[in-house]
C-alpha cells in the first residue's frame, strides 16, 4: 500500500500541493501510511483523528444537524470531513474516512459500511457536488481488514482524482522540477 501513498505524495510534491487527512474508523492509519513515505513532509500537512462525533462537529466543522439526523456514518459527513480538514489544516487537498469497522453496527449502519472522500481544488466542479468525490464501500472481513481496506481505498480515490486533474506525463514534470534521475 505504501506505493500508492508514495505516488500520491510524489504527485502532490511535483505540483507544489499539500494534503490533510481526517480520520474516524481508521484512527490514524491513513496518516501513518503517508508518514511512512520518506520525504512525506513536502506535501503532507497533518491529520485530525476525530473518532468522537463532537470532534467531527467542533474541529472539522461537520454540520451538527446532519450529524444528529444521519449519524457519523454518512456520505455527506465524509464529504464535510474532507472539506473541513482541508480548511482547518490549510491544505490544497483533504481526504477522509468514516464508517463501521465493527464489531457492532453504528448509527443504524451494518459493519463494513464505509465512506471515503476527497476534497480538492477543482474536485467539487468535477464531481458536481459541494463536497468533492465520495465513495461508498461495503467491506467484508475482520475489523483490521475493514480498516486497512479503508486506508487503501481513500488513497486510491485521491490518486484517481490527482491523475484525473492533470492527465499528462507527471514523471517528465518531476524530472524537470527536481533535477531528474
Amino acid at each position: 500500500m505504501t506505493s500508492t501513498a508514495a505516488e500520491v505524495l510524489r504527485l502532490l510534491t511535483v505540483r507544489g500541493q499539500t494534503l490533510a487527512v481526517a480520520e474516524s474508523l481508521t484512527g490514524g492509519l491513513v496518516a501513518a501510511e503517508l508518514a511512512a513515505v520518506p520525504g512525506a513532509s513536502k506535501a503532507f500537512r497533518g491529520s485530525v483523528t476525530a473518532y468522537a462525533t463532537d470532534l467531527k462537529r467542533d474541529v472539522l466543522g461537520v454540520d451538527a444537524a446532519l450529524l444528529e439526523r444521519r449519524g457519523a456514518v454518512d456520505p455527506q459527513v465524509a464529504a464535510e470531513m474532507a472539506a473541513g480538514v482541508r480548511k482547518v489544516l490549510g491544505a490544497d487537498w483533504g481526504i477522509s474516512t468514516t464508517g463501521v469497522a465493527g464489531p457492532d453496527p453504528q448509527d443504524g449502519q451494518p459493519v463494513g459500511t464505509v465512506f471515503v472522500a476527497v476534497d480538492g481544488p477543482s474536485a467539487a466542479a468535477q464531481a458536481g457536488t459541494p463536497g468533492g468525490k465520495v465513495a461508498a464501500l461495503r467491506l467484508n472481513g475482520s475489523r483490521t481488514e475493514i480498516r486497512m481496506e479503508s486506508v487503501r481505498s481513500v488513497l486510491a480515490l485521491l490518486l484517481e482524482r490527482l491523475v484525473g486533474e492533470h492527465p499528462g506525463n507527471e514523471r517528465a514534470q518531476d524530472t524537470e522540477q527536481n533535477g531528474g534521475f
